[in-house]
């Protein structure tokens, strides 16, 4: 009703009308993550090879949905073992780690579909895969494993984050690989992953192996 009033008041020309209103406080949840069994229980649910290969790319690159189906093959980098993320959210690009596993995956599944400047084609091999084709290939395999979490395909994202988190890569470096323009959208995964406390110390221990 609030946001209602204020377009409308800013419609009329009554802008000092929108600006008095009350601020609508956002609840604030914690994102959903797949543990690690469960990660490896979903992504060897489908049976095609292609849908396979797109969610577990979209986990270890820690895509979003619209990353991965803009993805076109020359965006892979097989040598360098680098994915070129382009014109990703805020019409940034940037540069994210290609997983050796995910590498021969990519390889066996082009050789064998053979796809069409899209590296996920839709019916059409000069269209891309649709965002409701993900979502529904995302909530397919997620019936055919015992997971009863509500999970989407962003899940994924959250997923990798987490672990990333978990297995000790700088904060910093984890707002770079998924492209947040501000660090306090990173500092939520904070909240979920388990890391390891680490003791206050003094470094010069560290430094002659006391520590």
């Amino acid at each position: 009703m609030v946001y209602g009033l204020r377009c409308y008041y800013r419609f009329i020309g009554q802008n000092k009308r929108a600006i008095d209103l009350p601020k609508v406080k956002s609840d604030t949840r914690l994102p959903v993550i797949l543990n690690r069994s469960e990660l490896k229980e979903l992504l060897s649910a489908p049976k095609s090879l292609k849908i396979r290969v797109m969610l577990a790319l979209t986990y270890s690159a820690g895509l979003r949905g619209s990353e991965v189906l803009n993805l076109k093959i020359s965006d892979i980098d097989f040598e360098r073992k680098t994915i070129h993320i382009c014109q990703g959210k805020s019409k940034k690009d940037r540069i994210v780690p290609l997983s050796e596993y995910i590498s021969e995956g990519l390889k066996t599944y082009i050789e064998k579909v053979n796809p069409h400047i899209w590296l996920f084609n839709g019916i059409d091999k000069k269209s891309k895969f649709s965002t409701n084709g993900l979502n529904r290939i995302m909530q397919q395999s997620l019936k055919k494993t015992n997971i009863k979490k509500r999970v989407s395909v962003h899940c994924l994202r959250h997923s990798y984050a987490t672990h990333l988190l978990e297995e000790g890569v700088n904060i910093q470096k984890i707002q770079l690989l998924l492209g947040h323009s501000e660090m306090k959208t990173t500092i939520i995964y904070l909240h979920i992953a388990q890391c390891e406390e680490v003791k206050a110390h003094s470094p010069l221990d560290t430094l002659y192996g006391l520590v």
